[in-house]
């Protein structure tokens, strides 16, 4: 273009416009950056449920709302050598599970941070260049809730349904703890909690277990029948990215509408809707 039409033409841009184009006259690396806007969207919520629900399905259905975005997930990790071809498909199953962990190791995690659940760093290390991550969930800092540990998601959740049912709850057993065998770790990682409820109606522990589950828990009332422990609700925060593996298996048994325990039984608690605690949130 000649040098005075060029000057006509960017004199009748608007602002960000301007910018666009002084960028892709400036250097290749600016005009790149100018483009990021473009790139396709990764929701991390959606994401997240997908990757919890989706290794416990008969079959290699997707998740309601998730697929593009664990497509664009799966095509990364294909990049990065990490998934097969044929498994790109939208469906977070075991072997996307096992390529993300692949990834988290590759960026140094271990531990919980190689739990194979997309967190914030890894996820948009793994973006660049190539989508924008949107919708981004966060556990928080590990924070104590009545004397034991947790995170700080998990903790406000658990204040809002102590704040909806007036209640006070005593919590039995925290967060990243591993000090009680029959729990099988489900409680090695984030936003997992044990409720006493010992001493409690039947209609006190039904009101609790059903306030635990609209602010995003997957939770269920424990007998003494059931196994070697007191009455308590076991719950476990959707999509906290600090989810043990087990943990993670339990909110997929709790999509599935199954009892999160060995025998795989049908869930007897309250019927309410499944949500997280940023969908409760958006709805409150």
């Amino acid at each position: 273009m000649p040098t005075q039409c060029r000057r006509r033409f960017i004199a009748g841009l608007g602002s960000a416009a301007l910018l666009a184009v002084v960028g892709n006259l400036a250097s290749p690396a600016a005009a790149r950056a100018a483009g990021s806007s473009s790139l396709p969207i990764v929701d991390m919520e959606a994401v997240l449920k997908a990757a919890q629900w989706d290794p416990q399905k008969i079959g290699s259905g997707i998740t309601l709302g998730s697929g593009p975005s664990v497509l664009l997930v799966e095509r990364a990790l294909q990049a990065e050598g990490l998934l097969k071809a044929s498994l790109v498909d939208g469906h977070y199953g075991t072997s996307t599970v096992a390529a993300y962990v692949g990834w988290q190791h590759r960026l140094g995690y271990s531990g919980l941070g190689a739990n194979g659940l997309p967190g914030e760093a890894s996820l948009t290390r793994l973006a660049a260049g190539r989508f924008t991550v949107t919708s981004v969930v966060r556990p928080g800092g590990r924070v104590a809730f009545g004397g034991h540990l947790t995170d700080a998601r998990a903790a406000a959740m658990l204040r809002e349904v102590q704040s909806v049912t007036g209640l006070t709850m005593r919590v039995d057993q925290g967060s990243y703890s591993t000090s009680d065998p029959s729990s099988a770790d489900t409680h090695a990682g984030g936003g997992a909690v044990d409720i006493g409820v010992d001493g409690w109606s039947a209609a006190r522990r039904r009101t609790v277990t059903a306030a635990l589950r609209r602010v995003g828990f997957a939770a269920w009332l424990r007998s003494p029948t059931e196994g070697p422990w007191p009455w308590h609700i076991h719950a476990v925060a959707i999509s906290d990215p600090d989810l043990s593996p087990p943990a993670q298996a339990q909110v997929g048994h709790y999509f599935r509408g199954r009892n999160g325990l060995r025998d795989d039984g049908p869930d007897t608690g309250p019927i309410v809707e499944k949500v997280s605690w940023e969908e409760y949130l958006r709805r409150r």
